[in-house]
């Protein structure tokens, strides 16, 4: 039997107890060699030491709850030893289904490796670039309440708040975190009409919250030391115009807590909020000090295993799931223009593509007033993700650029695009500067063109000119033309 590991405190030496759970260690609170989950009668205990959900506690009404006094309700910080979005997704879960809180009210602090976790109801690729994501080895979760799009990384700080459904109260969380602030640092931030945490201006923390029966909790993240380059680029999204039901994200410029103050850390700052929640009543904002503080159940060092919490492994496979994390997504639609140029003309349309539950439903094309043109393809049914737009996009764009390029019909003549350019004052300048070989060429292929024109004749089909060889001569010295053009412009200008 392995020893129950019980220290002092995490930063300061406060009588706080803390108990490191983990695979091969006994429950906290027995020494009995029953299986994690039994209690003193057989059920009903966490291997926490804490009690799991009864039918008894479940037939509590919202009335009966909010009689409870303060002086009977004990609180636990949990610190999840996991560093996986998706373990600690399934650990938040598996405490909101599986916890008895009537008299127990629980803050979970954990932090993730680099990751993307959008709400329950929104879609992924509306929120970030999910390609983007895969190649950089940063992961997307969903998790199971709303809000919007967060970025997480070692310098962010995830607290949980577990309560009754009947004690649910967000800004008593949320005053909590800026007093807790404010109190190892000095720092003044403030709470935002949104429930956001603003400091100077800035949003420091966004929230979110699962509301069920007869539990609940509220999330927040807590931005320390996040690299803001990293989270900007995660939560870039495609260029592309998405239509969609799903729930937006609204953006906010942000702040990490040490552009105010160096010396706040992750570790400090998990020990100051885990403090303040132990030496605060349940549901008043007052100081209980260090009196309160002695009768809570202190600090835990939580490592989620099947041992101490069974099934949690089979949760965390549902969160990390293509199912949940994409499968779940909103209808939506995709759509990009493309611009098909052919003898110096231009012609727009779009390329959309109809997506169900993450799957390809249909492709279309639609061109100015017309009805959209279905697209027969073997993407139909495959899992949509942008570079699979763009390949779509670019294959259309490249098949009907060549049948644009037929269809033009300059090449049954011998002609290239750039030898039916209007020649206005950049082209005949562009001409001037070819080189005496190409300007030749152009000159015979234009000439042989009006003597095929006259005569109402085309070349034979194997002398029309190939999509693929049609280079486009011209178009660097026309450039060059043009930048000069503009650059004078500009010149004189200024004069």
């Amino acid at each position: 039997m392995a020893a129950m590991v019980v220290k002092r405190s995490l930063v300061r030496s406060l009588s706080s107890r803390l108990y490191v759970l983990s695979q091969g260690q006994v429950c906290a609170y027995s020494s009995s060699t029953k299986h994690p989950f039994q209690g003193g009668n057989g059920e009903g205990s966490s291997p926490t030491g804490h009690l799991t959900m009864t039918s008894s506690s479940k037939q509590l009404s919202t009335a009966d709850i909010k009689k409870i006094p303060d002086a009977e309700v004990r609180k636990s910080v949990f610190i999840s030893q996991s560093n996986d979005v998706f373990t600690n997704l399934a650990l938040e879960d598996w405490i909101y289904r599986h916890f008895d809180l009537t008299n127990h009210h629980i803050l979970m602090l954990w932090i993730n490796k680099p990751s993307v976790v959008i709400g329950r109801h929104q879609n992924p690729f509306s929120e970030t670039n999910v390609s983007a994501l895969e190649r950089n080895g940063i992961e997307l979760a969903r998790r199971n309440s709303g809000g919007g799009a967060v970025y997480h990384d070692l310098g962010n700080l995830n607290c949980t708040f577990f309560m009754p459904r009947a004690r649910y109260d967000r800004k008593y969380n949320l005053t909590l975190l800026t007093r807790a602030l404010y109190r190892e640092y000095g720092i003044n931030a403030e709470l935002s009409a949104r429930d956001d945490i603003v400091l100077l201006g800035k949003k420091i923390s966004g929230t979110a919250a699962k509301l069920g029966q007869p539990n609940a909790y509220h999330h927040c993240t807590l931005l320390v030391n996040s690299n803001k380059l990293h989270l900007g680029a995660s939560l870039a999204k495609d260029n592309v115009e998405i239509t969609s039901k799903a729930t937006a994200s609204i953006p906010s410029p942000i702040k990490n807590l040490v552009d105010v103050n160096r010396t706040v850390n992750i570790q400090q700052l998990l020990s100051a909020i885990g403090y303040e929640f132990l030496r605060t009543p349940a549901t008043q904002l007052t100081d209980g000090g260090r009196d309160l503080l002695m009768k809570q159940r202190g600090f835990q060092l939580i490592n989620p295993t099947d041992k101490w919490f069974p099934g949690i492994t089979e949760l965390r496979e549902n969160f990390a799931s293509w199912e949940w994390r994409f499968g779940k997504t909103p209808n939506f639609s995709v759509q990009k223009t493309i611009q098909l140029k052919s003898a110096g003309a231009a012609q727009e349309m779009k390329v959309k593509v109809d997506v169900e539950k993450a799957l390809i439903k249909e492709i279309s094309l639609i061109l100015p007033n017309h009805e959209p043109i279905p697209v027969v393809s073997d993407m139909v049914g495959r899992a949509y993700n942008e570079d699979c737009f763009h390949g779509i996009a670019e294959a259309l764009k490249a098949a009907l650029g060549k049948w644009a390029y037929n269809m033009a019909g300059f090449n049954q003549y011998g002609l290239h695009r750039d030898d039916c350019l209007y020649e206005n004052d950049d082209v005949k300048e562009a001409i001037r500067r070819l080189p005496e070989k190409l300007k030749d060429e152009r000159n015979f292929r234009i000439t042989r063109a009006l003597h095929l024109s006259m005569t109402k004749t085309i070349l034979p089909k194997e002398q029309w000119t190939k999509y693929e060889e049609d280079t486009k001569y011209l178009e660097p010295y026309l450039q060059e033309v043009v930048k000069e053009r503009e650059e004078k412009v500009k010149w004189e200008s200024n004069k």
